[in-house]
């Protein structure tokens, strides 16, 4: 028999040092003779670790403080293509990004062209700020609305990021103590907007992720405070008017979409058309914006846990678990899969254990 030393284990079935750094070895259990894997699951099939020099350049930092490139060089071990330069909206240039000019929306701008010029040049701003723009690293969270986040008091966590992401209409004022009181921007479409002016933050940028070209058309009226006409091609009511001027609004790259949909989580490509089971939730889409703009990436509120089926399903409402439907456009398993893959590879925090 042979005796098994005894060493802290990563997640990924990695050993870690005292540092809590992964040795350049996977912990395996000797038995018999034979080399057993500590897991059997692919995800711990691999030891995702960072280049020596990086290592080396996180180690001198001060706990907390913002690792540079972060992110991309976990992301870089288990999709070596990934590559981050990609902008987080459209601005007027958007023309020169190839990979969206050949897809119509969800997945690009095709057929879209004009309506994108005119809104570009009523807003004028393209990107975060001057503050958060010039910051040399940025850490960013995803505040997902699942029902996991009650009662957990992450509230001040999730503000001491640069960048909070907050998604649809999901609210923050009564619920500061466990989602936070910052918002740099709320991304949703129409069908998911804030439909009471009151309920909006004082402050956040309005980003628009466009599944199809009426989704433009009604936030070119919402960017000229027009009044709402032509209603159709939405599967619920949709708000009438957004409480923002034009310099505070912005169109979400569609690259994340197509990106998150074909490469990271395998969805049927459908000749680049929205079809079945194709089109990734908005919380994925705003995780893939996220590892291509920033050094750090944290989620919160993300993952259903089916087995639960009285548990709330989001924090602001008494819906529970069991209300989730077979959704048409959404693989939500397919979905998770990819989000634990990015766990498990440390390309993400998970800040509450959902997914």
């Amino acid at each position: 028999t042979h005796k098994i030393p005894h060493t802290h284990t990563h997640p990924a079935g990695c050993s870690l040092d005292s540092m809590g750094h992964s040795k350049s070895h996977c912990t395996r259990y000797v038995i018999s003779g034979y080399y057993l894997s500590f897991m059997t699951s692919f995800f711990y099939h691999h030891c995702y670790e960072l280049p020596l020099e990086l290592q080396y350049k996180y180690s001198n930092l001060s706990k907390g403080e913002c690792r540079p490139g972060y992110s991309e060089a976990k992301m870089t071990s288990i999709y070596p293509k990934f590559a981050r330069p990609a902008p987080m909206f459209l601005d007027p240039n958007f023309k020169r990004l190839s990979k969206i000019g050949s897809f119509s929306p969800p997945f690009g701008i095709k057929t879209q062209e004009k309506i994108i010029d005119i809104i570009l040049a009523e807003t004028k701003n393209y990107g975060l700020g001057p503050e958060l723009d010039s910051l040399s690293c940025k850490r960013c969270i995803i505040v997902g609305n699942g029902g996991i986040l009650s009662n957990k008091s992450l509230g001040s966590k999730i503000d001491e990021y640069d960048v909070v992401v907050r998604l649809n209409e999901a609210p923050v004022s009564g619920f500061e103590k466990d989602v936070g009181s910052k918002t740099t921007m709320r991304i949703t479409y129409p069908e998911g907007a804030i439909q009471k002016i009151e309920r909006y933050e004082k402050s956040s940028l309005f980003v628009i992720s466009a599944f199809k070209p009426p989704d433009i058309k009604w936030f070119r009226q919402m960017v000229f405070k027009e009044r709402l006409r032509g209603t159709e091609g939405f599967w619920k009511s949709v708000a009438r008017s957004v409480p923002r001027e034009p310099e505070h609004m912005r169109i979400l790259n569609p690259f994340f979409i197509q990106e998150a949909a074909f490469r990271f989580i395998g969805l049927p490509h459908n000749n680049g058309l929205m079809g079945r089971g194709n089109i990734p939730t908005l919380g994925t889409v705003a995780i893939t914006m996220a590892l291509h703009n920033c050094d750090e990436v944290a989620v919160a509120g993300f993952g259903y846990d089916m087995s639960t089926p009285h548990a709330p399903l989001h924090y602001y409402e008494k819906l529970r678990m069991s209300a989730i439907k077979e959704s048409w456009t959404h693989n939500i398993a397919k979905e998770k899969e990819f989000l634990r893959k990015l766990v498990m590879a440390g390309v993400i925090h998970d800040l509450t254990n959902g997914i």
